[in-house]
């Protein structure tokens, strides 16, 4: 019932009219207004949420791979950035069953992505609180604009969660965006025969009443929604530490296990190598989850353990392993900011090379620039399509431009500035922004702050911004 269906039918005093009419706005007479559905993205308008933040998601789930049916609960802890009247949720598909707010039930109502909650008392700006959405149903797999599959994706012997750039609003409700980063407790029930495997720490692994297992992961470390993943199956895991201690956690479908088995093996010397090159490794834990060649389109830098569809190889590790710094840790403002991702992993698959005995980081940008890196002129024409800071839409944000020209963009600021600054800007980059958010004007302000003897002018309108092949390497 709303709070103003109760007519007065007496005069009051002024003052005290005046009490009741303050009372019934709620936070001391300052009425809430709704938070905006999605943040403006420019690639991907609808995607987040105004007026709050979150801190903390704590999803509670538990799945049948048979009837692929999945029911969740997730209690969302965010602050309200403004006074709040109401507030929207991504979520896509699956059904709602009860929405509560600071324990009392809320009215909510669906449109698209878009779960609106509206609590039973407006939240003030500043205010802590907690969401609690019941769902149920069967997740959606969601095609990108680029045509690969993202969401929930269905394997022969579970699923595999996968959220890039949208995808996570297939199995959980939140601000799906990367510039609202928060901590998780993800636990999930499965059949007794499967694992289920998350981002950061596991917890516990339990036997419930009825014979299913319970999995319940932390993640201690902020982390984006794009990049929480949920792997259930049957995995072969293995446990190790690397030379400084680190936990290395890797699950591996049992018809890759052989393949994966040295590949896998050189995750400490990565690890070693990326840490000597980009600083302190930003989380509790590192490793890698691998699912069959056909469960998924590609390989993400899911946090703590980057997800491949089949055995990798050396460098395609090395680059997912690097986004760990460049990405998740360090993690872009919006969409439009991808290269920071891509570019940086990219660079990391060539310093790679370079010390181990392939190509210089030179000798590639050279090959990219001349236009015999590649085996087609089309694929060696498309790295110039558009300028790897401006993705021409939302369906080009992966593509080359953003992976090899956003390297070529690095290695002009190398060879600007020689690798003892070189090094010192990309490791203080990573130091600067560890579990933060940063943009492409960010990157150029900081790389200027740190040379501030060398013009940087040209690299940003020809290399970063500008259409088309620059006029020189």
């Amino acid at each position: 019932m709303p709070r103003s269906s109760v007519t007065v039918r007496f005069a009051l005093a002024p003052a005290l009219a005046l009490a009741l009419a303050l009372t019934a706005c709620g936070g001391g007479g300052v009425h809430g207004k709704p938070g905006a559905a999605g943040v403006r993205d420019p690639y991907f308008p609808k995607s987040g949420n105004g007026g709050y933040d979150v801190t903390h998601y704590a999803l509670t789930l538990s799945y049948d791979p048979k009837a692929r049916h999945l029911d969740g609960t997730a209690e969302i802890t965010a602050r309200a950035t403004q006074n709040l009247s109401a507030f929207d949720l991504d979520l896509k598909g699956l059904d709602v069953s009860a929405v509560t707010v600071e324990g009392k039930e809320a009215r909510w109502n669906r449109a698209g992505q878009e779960l609106t909650v509206r609590p039973h008392t407006d939240l003030d700006e500043g205010e802590t609180f907690r969401a609690t959405v019941r769902y149920s149903g069967t997740p959606e797999t969601l095609t990108d604009a680029d045509g690969s599959q993202e969401g929930w994706l269905r394997t022969a012997d579970g699923a595999l969660a996968l959220g890039e750039p949208t995808g996570s609003m297939a199995w959980f409700p939140g601000d799906n965006h990367p510039s609202d980063k928060a901590t998780y407790d993800i636990a999930v029930t499965v059949p007794k025969n499967l694992n289920a495997v998350s981002n950061g720490e596991l917890k516990s692994e339990t036997t419930t009443a009825d014979g299913r297992k319970t999995f319940t992961w932390h993640t201690a470390e902020p982390m984006a929604s794009y990049v929480a993943t949920l792997a259930i199956g049957r995995y072969d895991i293995t446990r190790s530490t690397t030379k400084s201690g680190l936990p290395v956690y890797v699950a591996v479908d049992p018809t890759q296990t052989a393949a994966a088995k040295k590949v896998l093996s050189e995750i400490p010397e990565i690890m070693d190598w990326e840490e000597y090159n980009f600083g302190p490794y930003p989380f509790s834990s590192t490793g890698a989850i691998v699912d069959r060649g056909g469960d998924s389109g590609y390989a993400l830098e899911t946090q703590n353990r980057p997800v491949f569809p089949g055995a990798p190889d050396t460098e395609t590790l090395v680059h997912e392993l690097a986004h760990q710094w460049y990405g998740d840790s360090v993690t872009p403002k919006s969409w439009q900011d991808m290269w920071l991702n891509e570019g940086f992993a990219t660079y990391a698959e060539w310093l790679w090379q370079e010390d181990h005995g392939g190509d210089t980081a030179d000798e590639i940008f050279n090959s990219l620039y001349r236009g015999d890196r590649y085996d087609t002129a089309a694929k060696n024409k498309a790295v110039w399509a558009f300028p790897p800071a401006r993705p021409s839409s939302a369906a080009h944000i992966s593509d080359a431009p953003v992976y090899e020209r956003g390297a070529m963009v690095l290695h002009k600021i190398r060879r600007t500035v020689g690798d003892d600054t070189f090094y010192d800007i990309v490791q203080g980059w990573a130091a600067t922004h560890r579990h933060a958010n940063a943009s492409t004007a960010d990157f150029t302000a900081y790389v200027e702050k740190k040379a501030p003897d060398k013009d940087f002018s040209g690299i940003w309108k020809d290399w970063l911004y500008g259409e088309g092949k620059p006029p020189r390497a």
